[in-house]
């Protein structure tokens, strides 16, 4: 029989005290290994297995040193989360439901976790400062346990922590709901936006709330970006007149002003290291890049060039919690992209499954639903758009002279904890080898680096 699951509706409506004793007693039965009154949630559940796995001390306050002043005004500074503050300050404090009725306080964190900003009620500010929640502390997950900031971070979707789902007990006295913000231009992930408070505050409503800020303060940035975008199409739409062969022009994040000469693509995402002079591309083969206000002028060269520049040797790193990417090279040398959570998870399907992949198949490996083959279509029509010399398709799979490696962190089940697709959770219970069996063409790294030889590792 199907076990309950704790319901924050239900909580909502129970007497505070009452609500913090059941989740205390859901934590308790928990971390015994017991069967507790009902079931965490699933989100609450799978971080405090992570916290147990890295032997976090549920009972145990735990802080790490402040950023020195100057270091939070370079982050500030550097982030683009500044200028995103008067979206979030409009919604989130300025609205009177969320400040002086309901005296929550509003706190934006670094993607490490780190808080740089805090606005809101004074008096809930003060208990924040006795939680050690203040500018410059560190409220990753893997530090302070599941909170609002750090598991919105590693689980890449919003979250709500109430009472005693938080993973340390020095915590039950605390609410939040807390959300990450990501980049539309590249999918970076940028930081995260929480609402935090005691726990009378707590509403089963403040997690949309605070979801719904986090997607206007994304657009905002979208709109900015869509105007740069502009003013690079009127300087570039000239120069590309006068080119003659194939040309794109495009902006610091490879999203296109112009083409001519070959068809057009939405975004072509450079290397993070990219400069004017000759470079690799795996789309485009060799290209010439001259610097435009704003962007980029992108020529290619000859087919014979690009045809001599093939990637031979792909890198698939899945180590780091929040962060991965994929590094292709080839004779002309290496090129490294950060992925998307969707992206990751199809390509490490591929990786496991070096003789491809049909639609259905990869719609049932990242969705559990073959039906939902147009969505795998046109996420793999997206990725092969970057990666056309390293991806086949009918069925998708990597290229057969192409040499694959996973990097996986140490521990299986620490493997895309933001993931719930089949594929991922069956490795993480040390199921499959992922790149095997496909002999000196594939191999497997763990989280040190060393490199495995196919079958001889697991791909997380």
């Amino acid at each position: 029989m199907r076990q309950a699951t704790v319901d924050m509706a239900r909580l909502a409506a129970m007497d505070t005290r009452e609500a913090a004793l059941l989740l205390k007693g859901v934590r308790e039965a928990a971390l015994r290994g017991g069967r507790p009154p009902l079931a965490p949630r699933a989100e609450i559940g799978e971080s405090w297995q992570r916290m147990l796995r890295r032997g976090v001390d549920p009972e145990r306050d735990h802080r790490s040193g402040l950023l020195p002043p100057a270091e939070i005004e370079r982050r500030r500074a550097a982030s683009p989360l500044a200028e995103l503050l008067p979206v979030l300050r409009e919604g989130l404090v300025s609205c009177s439901a969320v400040s002086d009725a309901v005296r929550h306080i509003m706190v934006v964190a670094d993607a490490e976790g780190r808080v740089l900003w805090r606005e809101g009620s004074a008096s809930v500010l003060r208990k924040a400062d006795g939680h050690g929640f203040e500018p410059g502390a560190d409220w990753a997950e893997s530090t302070v346990g599941t909170n609002g900031v750090g598991t919105a971070l590693v689980a890449r979707r919003p979250v709500q922590v109430h009472s005693a789902e938080h993973f340390v007990a020095t915590h039950h006295s605390w609410t939040c709901a807390g959300a990450p913000l990501t980049d539309p231009r590249d999918g970076t992930l940028l930081g995260a936006v929480d609402v935090s408070g005691p726990l009378a505050t707590m509403h089963p409503a403040t997690l949309m709330l605070v979801r719904s800020v986090a997607r206007l303060a994304e657009a905002e940035l979208r709109n900015r970006h869509l105007t740069e975008l502009a003013r690079l199409r009127a300087v570039a739409a000239p120069v590309l007149c006068r080119v003659g062969g194939r040309a794109l022009a495009v902006d610091g994040h490879g999203w296109l002003a112009g083409v001519t000469g070959m068809p057009p693509v939405d975004r072509l995402p450079l290397p993070a290291s990219f400069r004017a002079g000759r470079v690799w591309l795996p789309s485009l083969g060799m290209c010439d890049a001259e610097p435009l206000p704003g962007g980029w002028l992108l020529r290619v060269v000859d087919e014979e060039a690009r045809e001599a520049a093939a990637a031979s040797r792909v890198v698939l790193d899945v180590s780091r919690p929040r962060r991965w990417s994929l590094e292709v090279s080839g004779a002309a040398g290496s090129w490294t992209q950060e992925l998307s959570p969707r992206h990751t998870e199809l390509l490490y399907v591929l990786a496991l499954h070096r003789g491809g992949r049909t639609a259905a198949e990869l719609a049932y490996d990242v969705f559990g639903d073959r039906t939902r083959a147009v969505t795998v279509r046109a996420e793999m029509s997206r990725v092969r758009r970057t990666l056309a010399g390293v991806l086949e398709h009918r069925p998708y799979r990597f290229r057969e002279e192409v040499r694959v490696e996973v990097v996986g962190p140490g521990d299986p089940a620490d493997l895309l904890p933001h993931s719930t697709a089949p594929a991922v959770r069956a490795s993480r219970g040390g199921g499959a080898g992922a790149a095997g069996g496909d002999g000196e063409k594939d191999g497997t790294r763990d989280g040190s680096g060393a490199r495995a030889g196919a079958g001889e590792g697991t791909g997380s």
